[in-house]
């Protein structure tokens, strides 16, 4: 029900409808009240069609947000860990500062 395809074959449909019933006596004369039955049918089929298409998405929606949190989660774990390794190498960074510092130009111990 949600193509153009539709909506020209049912435009179509209803032409055919009214001509066929205007021109002749056919089974609906004007004011096409049988007609006016189906369009109702149909107004509240779609009604629930959309719902149910809305409760789809929805539910598609939700598993991607639950994806993307765990996927964040695991990303902040990853990234904790990057900076546990970052400080432990700016220590040890630090500490061969210290220890260069202490050295004189000839690599030798300062006394």
């Amino acid at each position: 029900m949600g193509s153009w395809a539709f909506v020209g074959g049912f435009v179509a449909f209803m032409i055919v409808w009214a001509i066929i019933n205007t021109v002749t006596k056919g089974w609906d004369p004007y004011p096409f009240i049988l007609l006016n039955l189906f369009l109702s049918m149909l107004a509240g089929l779609q009604g629930a069609i959309l719902l149910i298409a809305a409760k789809r998405q929805d539910a598609i929606a939700a598993a991607l947000s639950k994806h993307d949190y765990n996927t964040n989660v695991a990303a902040k774990k990853d990234i904790e860990a990057v900076l546990e390794i970052n400080k432990r190498q700016l220590l040890m960074i630090a500490d061969l500062q210290e220890i260069l510092g202490r050295l004189d130009p000839a690599g030798t111990k300062k006394s």
